[in-house]
């Protein structure tokens, strides 16, 4: 249903914005939503078309890897982030929009609208889980999934979330699928890959902005090649993102260096010699889960695969592939 909603709204604005009737043909093979034909220049066009409701970085593997088999592929969505739409380009997947904004380059047909304003049909709600406070908690279930089956009580003692918060967002994990009842004292993740890949989202809208301690540049520019030889405090501040990227897999030139961390800014500044600076390409955030593993200074391979997929670049997505390979497959 929603599917289809979104095509009708998408193709009735196409027309309506540049007089381009297109139809949508449902079925076809399983992996994709239909094909969509229009005639443009007296030249008959079939694209076949993937719908998401929001697109994100980490599903852009996904629509290369459709575009090897289904060409041309066009994805369909209510709404596309301009850094995506600008990988999507590079990538050469076509794609459509709800308000009609659209890219389409085949052959000698070349078609580009951008600049309409979203329309969306509305937004799922999302519960408790999904909230700042509950993207924490759901984090340290990923990181160690035995934490369901401890008392609300040590969960909280462990995680630093409040008891009540805990309850609630319990209630709202099992009411959403994620969280399955064995018998009456144990508990089990379910449909993993799905729950992360929301948290991803959450995260990215709503807990990493709130993270933000700022933005800097290093005193000495030279620094920032020689980044490996910073000395973080230990146990207070850790490597994410690229830099993390980059120590796991030797794989990524970092073109910005991430940090979480337990410092304060001042702390920050004078240990590692930052000058504050919004177009600087050092961010540093807080440390928001309550336990590592053992890796000194990095933050746990869970975060370095989640930060570098919602970059959405090649380069990230091909190291955060390499990490999710090694260290996390079986687990998701």
């Amino acid at each position: 249903m929603e599917t289809a909603i979104i095509i009708d709204n998408a193709l009735g604005q196409l027309e309506h914005h540049i007089g381009l009737k297109a139809k949508w043909h449902p079925g076809g093979p399983k992996e994709l939503d239909g094909k969509i034909d229009f005639r443009y220049n007296n030249q008959l066009h079939t694209v076949f078309i993937e719908v998401k409701k929001e697109l994100r970085n980490h599903q852009l593997p996904q629509l290369e890897e459709l575009k090897k088999n289904y060409q041309p592929l066009m994805v369909v969505a209510e709404y596309i982030f301009p850094k995506i739409k600008e990988e999507l380009r590079k990538k050469g997947i076509a794609y459509l929009e709800t308000n009609g904004n659209l890219y389409y380059k085949q052959g000698d047909t070349f078609l580009w609208l951008d600049g309409q304003k979203a329309m969306l049909t509305g937004k799922a709600k999302t519960g408790r889980a999904f909230t700042k406070t509950g993207l924490k908690l759901v984090f340290h279930f990923l990181l160690n999934e035995h934490l369901v089956n401890v008392t609300y009580r040590e969960i909280a003692r462990r995680t630093g979330i409040g008891f009540g918060n805990v309850n609630f967002i319990m209630t709202d994990l099992k009411e959403q699928g994620f969280l399955l009842a064995i018998d009456k004292q144990t508990y089990k993740l379910v449909n993993k890959k799905e729950l992360l890949n929301k948290w991803m989202e959450g995260y990215e809208q709503k807990l990493k902005p709130a993270l933000l301690i700022g933005t800097f540049r290093f005193l000495k520019e030279e620094d920032f090649m020689n980044w490996k030889r910073l000395p973080l405090q230990n146990m207070k501040t850790w490597w994410g993102g690229e830099p993390a990227g980059d120590l796991f897999t030797n794989y990524l030139k970092p073109e910005e260096l991430t940090l979480y961390t337990t410092e304060k800014k001042n702390e920050l500044i004078r240990h590692y010699r930052l000058i504050p600076d919004e177009k600087g390409k050092i961010k540093a955030y807080q440390k928001f889960w309550q336990y590592d593993e053992v890796n000194d200074n990095v933050v746990p391979p869970l975060l370095i695969y989640i930060d570098l997929m919602n970059k959405g670049d090649r380069r990230c997505t091909e190291t955060a592939q390499k990490i999710y390979d090694a260290q996390l497959q079986n687990q998701f």
